[in-house]
């Protein structure tokens, strides 16, 4: 079964002005495709705010650095660090119960080499899953934790998601999961038995043939659907300053 998630170039769009019938193609894109990318957009973030606001309410990670001035957007950097940016595929705040439905990504400084970002085929993986393996998780939940934030004690933590997931735009079925770190449990398995399941089905997912790779250039915008891709940059090799803003749109319950 042959897969990219990356739809050809979307262009012709006015970023601030989406009518509702290029927002519905969008969204429809994104169930499908899992990524959408808008090249040669150049834009300030008050373009792009008003761009993602169109999808929907604005969603920010609490613990994450602001963009000065816009406090819906957060700034992924690796300027002033000593050692490279940590990262591995994972579903962004799939520790609340409403995680965010969309993603995206300005790029604001493209490094002369390396930085790219990495996108998985979750339709894929739960459709090329072994049949036992299905019986054996079908209707189970996965508890996920957050990792690695300094939140408050009025925020959310933690949350429980089914491991098939159904779309509910595409109405198709995906291998719903993030990082082993933050998948800490499933309803009905002991814990040794949890942990070994879910390294299983996070090795089947980030397979290289179920993974795309994405090379930034300067003006893209990067999009994608939460609930039918897992994401990571490759920090390996980066050669330069790696600035991006990120946005994100309150989503449906998994």
């Amino acid at each position: 079964m042959s897969w990219t998630p990356l739809v050809s170039r979307v262009t012709g769009l006015s970023r601030r002005d989406l009518g509702a019938d290029d927002v519905d193609h969008l969204r429809a894109l994104l169930a499908e495709h899992g990524v959408v990318v808008l090249p040669d957009q150049h834009v300030d973030d008050d373009t792009f705010v008003a761009f993602l606001s169109q999808f929907g309410n604005l969603a920010f990670t609490a613990g994450e650095t602001p963009v000065a001035g816009f406090p819906d957007l957060n700034v992924v950097s690796n300027v002033g660090r000593t050692t490279p940016p940590r990262s591995t595929f994972h579903v962004d705040s799939s520790y609340l119960a409403r995680p965010p439905a969309y993603t995206a990504l300005r790029a604001v400084s493209i490094p002369a080499r390396g930085g790219e970002t990495l996108f998985t085929n979750q339709y894929r993986a739960y459709d090329t899953l072994p049949t036992e393996v299905v019986a054996t998780l079908a209707g189970r939940m996965v508890r996920h934790v957050v990792t690695g934030l300094d939140l408050g004690p009025d925020d959310e933590t933690e949350a429980e998601h089914p491991v098939f997931r159904p779309h509910p735009l595409s109405s198709r079925t995906s291998l719903y999961l993030s990082s082993p770190q933050r998948c800490v449990a499933v309803s009905g398995m002991r814990d040794d038995e949890a942990a070994e399941t879910i390294a299983y089905l996070f090795a089947h997912s980030t397979r290289p043939d179920n993974t795309c790779r994405h090379r930034w250039a300067p003006g893209d915008i990067v999009m994608w659907d939460n609930g039918c891709v897992l994401h990571k940059a490759d920090h390996d090799g980066v050669v330069g300053d790696r600035v991006m803003h990120r946005g994100m749109v309150a989503g449906y319950r998994p």
